[in-house]
């Protein structure tokens, strides 16, 4: 059965448009024009991705996002026509895993979407493509690459399926510095552009769940002007 892709955007020319480049890709699209259809939606059926417009008639898609967040890990795309940093930066802060800035080529939207759909199949595979190490722990810290779940102190951490990846990146890299070009070519399989914002974003996000204080954080911490590390 093809993947089932969820379409949310109020402007039927955009949203027909999308459902026509995904359909010739073979995939199953439940397209909806705001977000109260769209959650029924997600309650009754299986989805793959989400590709969510900022600006919806009677929710903005930050907030559905987040709602989605509440119980389900699937990847989540924000179609928004603000170019501010701030605005793309919201989006990955509650649980988006990528963003595309209005007006988009459809052919560059189908390439993000394939690229997502194929990260979250790989890091959520039944087993590991190779014998590695699937479980650390650091001082309280416990992640199992196996189960794909994060503990701190005994209490599980909600984490997206990209916060887990970076916290496990980063503690298999314990005591390395790593670079946010590294980390995000690593973790999101994409060349690194100049001012991206987005592994920051993903960082502070990870940090507010761990509970962690920005100036004096245990875990992950800052090298200015190098990257991160888990000590």
């Amino acid at each position: 059965m093809s993947e089932k892709i969820l379409v949310v955007d109020d402007e039927c020319s955009i949203a027909d448009l999308v459902e026509v480049y995904l359909k010739n890709d073979g995939y199953q699209v439940r397209k909806f024009y705001n977000a109260t259809d769209a959650l029924n939606c997600i309650k009754q059926e299986e989805i793959s991705l989400a590709l969510l417009d900022v600006m919806l008639p009677d929710m903005d898609g930050f907030t559905l996002c987040r709602k989605i967040r509440e119980n389900y890990l699937f990847p989540i795309i924000m179609l928004t026509a603000k170019v501010e940093d701030i605005d793309k930066i919201m989006g990955l802060t509650l649980g988006a895993d990528d963003y595309i800035t209005k007006p988009f080529k459809p052919l560059e939207l189908t390439a993000r979407v394939k690229t997502q759909l194929r990260r979250y199949r790989l890091y959520n595979a039944q087993e590991p493509v190779q014998k590695e190490i699937s479980e650390i722990s650091i001082r309280g810290l416990h992640i199992s690459k196996t189960s794909h779940k994060a503990s701190l102190n005994g209490q599980e951490l909600s984490l997206t399926p990209i916060e887990f990846n970076i916290l496990w990146y980063l503690a298999s890299h314990q005591g390395k510095v790593v670079s946010s070009e590294v980390l995000f070519e690593e973790v999101w399989g994409e060349k690194y552009w100049d001012n991206n914002n987005t592994v920051m974003a993903h960082i502070a996000r990870l940090r507010e769940k761990m509970h962690e204080p920005a100036r004096r954080p245990k875990y992950i911490k800052t090298v200015w002007g190098v990257g991160y590390t888990i000590e």
